[in-house]
C-alpha cells in the first residue's frame, strides 16, 4: 500500500489540470478514473472541436454563469483564459479565436487537448490508474484519510474529487461524486441538466425537424412575463427546440418547469425590423406582387419549410393574392414574424445535457482554495461544484481553473504536513 500525498478523483478537464499542477510541485499525485481513459468528456465537447476557453474578461466571463459565478472569481484571477491559452500552447497545442470569443485549438481536433493534458500529466510524475471507482471517503476527525475502491485503499493526505456532474453519462459523468461529496457531510444542491434541449407542445416543432434559423431573437416568457431574450441560430427537432440560443435560455426554462411555471418561446423572425419597418415591408411585398398568391410571396419572407407552419398558424388561405390580403390579415402576419409562440412542455434528460446545474453547495468550499470548508484535506474542482455557465467556453475555462487552484492547494497543504 503506497500513500500519496493528493490523490484526483476524476480524469476530465478539471482532474487533469489538478493533477498534472499537484505533481508539478513535488507532489505524489494519483488519479484515479473509473472509465478505460481519461478526458472522454473533454473528447466530445464543441461538437469534437473542445471550445476550450472563452476570451471575454473576467467580469464579463463571471455573468455569463448562474448565480453563483462570483464564487469563481479567486481561481479566475490566478488562472484564467490567458494563462490557459499559453498553457496550452507550451504543450503544442495552437489555438484559434472565433466568433464569440470562443477559442479553439487550431487543429480543431478535441483529441490533441486530452492527448496533451494525459501526456503533460504523464511528464509531471501523476500516476493514472484507469477501471478505478471510488466508493468510499476514508475521514477521520474530520480530515481526509484515504479514498476506498473496490479493489484497494489509497491513504492520502489529500484528496481532490473532479468527477463531473451527471450529464452525458456515457462518458463517466453519472454523478458518483455527489454521493462522496454528501458522505463528507456536504449540501447538494439538486441536480438537474443545463444547456439541454426543449421539448415543445404540440405538433409544429415535428413538422419544422431539421429547419436551423439564423440570426434570429429568441425570448423566454415564464408566466407570461419575459425572462430572457437571445440572439443567434436555433434549430427544430422532432421532440421541439435545439441549437446554441436554446441552450442559453434552458436553464431557467428547466427550472421554471421544475417550478410547474407555464413556459413559452417567442420567436423574432425578423429582428432588423421593428413592427414599424415589418407592416411596410409587408404593404411592398404585396403591392409589387399583388397578383401572386400567398405562399409564392412568403417565400421571400421565410424559408421553404416555414412557409406552410406560417399559413397554418395566421389562418391566411395560403392562394389568397397580395392584392386580396386585408388589413387585418396583414396584422396577424406582422404580429406571427415578429412574435412565433412555442409552448414549451418539457426538457431533455441528462443523457443530452451538456452540462449540470447544482452540484455541491459552494458556501462550503473555499474559493481560495477550493479546500472543504467541513472536512481537511478534502477539494472540489469543476463540475461536481454549483456553478454552470451559458456555452462559448466558460464552463471548460471554470473546470481548468477550479482544478489549477484545488491541485495547487492541496499540494501546497501536503507537503506542509509533511
Amino acid at each position: 500500500m503506497q500513500d500519496y500525498d493528493v490523490i484526483v478523483v476524476g480524469g476530465g478537464a478539471s482532474g487533469l489540470m489538478a493533477a498534472g499542477q499537484a505533481a508539478s510541485l513535488g507532489a505524489k499525485t494519483l488519479l484515479l478514473e473509473k472509465m478505460d481513459e481519461p478526458g472522454r468528456k473533454i473528447f466530445i465537447t464543441g461538437k469534437f472541436r473542445c471550445n476550450l476557453t472563452n476570451t471575454a474578461p473576467i467580469p464579463e466571463s463571471i455573468e455569463h454563469f448562474s448565480a453563483n459565478g462570483r464564487f469563481l472569481r479567486q481561481s479566475f484571477h490566478r488562472f484564467f483564459s490567458d494563462d490557459l491559452i499559453q498553457f496550452f500552447e507550451a504543450l503544442g497545442v495552437t489555438t484559434i479565436t472565433e466568433r464569440g470569443g470562443r477559442v479553439f485549438p487550431a487543429s480543431g481536433q478535441s483529441k490533441d487537448v486530452v492527448q496533451a493534458l494525459v501526456k503533460w500529466c504523464h511528464r509531471q510524475g501523476v500516476k493514472i490508474e484507469t477501471h478505478a471507482s471510488v466508493e468510499i471517503l476514508g475521514i477521520k476527525a474530520q480530515k481526509i484519510q484515504s479514498v476506498i475502491t473496490s479493489q484497494e485503499n489509497f491513504p492520502s493526505k489529500t484528496v481532490i474529487i473532479a468527477t463531473g456532474g451527471a450529464s452525458y453519462p456515457g462518458t463517466g459523468s453519472t454523478g458518483d461524486g455527489y454521493a462522496l461529496a454528501k458522505s463528507a457531510g456536504h449540501a447538494i444542491i439538486p441536480i438537474r441538466p443545463a444547456l439541454v434541449p426543449l421539448i415543445t407542445q404540440g405538433n409544429i416543432a415535428p413538422k419544422l425537424q431539421g429547419l436551423s434559423l439564423k440570426n434570429v431573437t429568441v425570448s423566454l416568457w415564464i408566466n407570461r412575463e419575459k425572462e430572457a431574450e437571445v440572439f443567434g441560430e436555433m434549430l427544430f427537432t422532432h421532440f421541439g427546440v435545439s441549437g446554441p440560443i436554446i441552450l442559453t435560455l434552458s436553464r431557467r426554462a428547466v427550472d421554471a418547469l421544475e417550478a410547474n411555471k407555464k413556459v413559452d418561446l417567442a420567436i423574432d423572425l425578423k429582428p432588423a425590423l421593428n413592427p414599424e419597418k415589418m407592416d411596410a415591408r409587408l404593404l411592398r411585398d404585396f403591392d409589387n406582387h399583388g397578383k401572386q398568391q400567398l405562399k409564392t410571396i412568403l417565400q421571400g419572407l421565410l424559408p421553404h419549410k416555414l412557409i406552410p407552419v406560417c399559413i397554418e398558424l395566421t389562418k391566411i388561405p395560403e392562394a389568397k393574392v397580395g392584392h386580396q390580403i386585408t388589413a387585418d390579415e396583414r396584422g396577424r402576419l406582422r404580429t406571427w414574424l415578429k412574435d412565433f409562440r412555442l409552448e414549451i412542455s418539457g426538457h431533455r434528460s441528462f443523457k443530452h445535457a451538456i452540462i449540470t446545474a447544482g452540484g455541491v453547495d459552494t458556501r462550503e468550499v473555499n474559493p481560495k482554495t477550493m479546500e472543504s470548508r467541513l472536512v481537511n484535506g478534502l477539494y472540489f474542482a469543476g463540475e461536481i461544484l454549483d456553478i454552470d455557465a451559458d456555452t462559448g467556453g466558460f464552463n471548460l475555462q471554470a473546470a481548468f481553473s477550479t482544478g489549477w487552484l484545488a491541485g495547487r492547494a492541496a499540494a501546497e497543504k501536503a507537503k506542509g504536513a509533511q
